[in-house]
């Protein structure tokens, strides 16, 4: 199956894992930017990715807006984000991103990245920064914002090529 690994990254998760996915399933990998300027009549799967922030996948207007156009392909979304795989937040998270009628039908998954401050943009890193103030100023914190507040006070990587599996399957149905 003829298939396009699209991504926008900020960090270089996303852009990673885009890279397995299109070396696993043998997909052209595009950065967004590349993609903006291609035509796509001759895939068969669009595969787009896009980092977790503030409740939202980055750039995933772009691939709504798209999609009219591609509805005889096989349609699939993956997010990046900091939190561990077993967060029970992602699911509402990826519901809220997907809750339109058109994009019922989308296949959507999370993969685990981490933080990288020092590749993060001026306004993400400062509007970490204000987060993780908050919840160190914030009394009686939970169990996992304690554990947030260590996770996300510097720069980690927690991705795996084992988190693309799903995607694979996804694309081989």
């Amino acid at each position: 199956m003829k298939t396009a690994v699209i991504y926008h990254s900020q960090t270089g998760f996303t852009k990673r894992y885009a890279k397995w996915i299109a070396e696993e399933a043998g997909a052209d990998c595009l950065e967004l930017s590349a993609a903006k300027k291609k035509n796509f009549d001759s895939y068969e799967a669009i595969v787009f990715g896009g980092w977790a922030c503030a409740g939202s996948i980055s750039k995933l207007r772009w691939f709504k807006d798209h999609m009219e156009q591609w509805a005889d392909k096989r349609l699939i979304v993956f997010c990046v984000g900091g939190s561990p795989i077993d967060n029970p937040e992602i699911e509402q998270f990826l519901k809220q991103n997907f809750h339109e009628q058109k994009l019922r039908n989308i296949d959507a998954f999370y993969c685990p990245g981490g933080f990288n401050y020092e590749k993060m943009s001026v306004s993400s890193k400062l509007m970490m920064k204000i987060f993780v103030k908050m919840l160190k100023a914030k009394k009686e914190k939970t169990e996992a914002e304690k554990e947030m507040v260590k996770m996300i006070s510097t720069s980690y990587d927690i991705s795996d090529k084992k988190y693309i599996e799903p995607i694979l399957e996804c694309l081989k149905k």
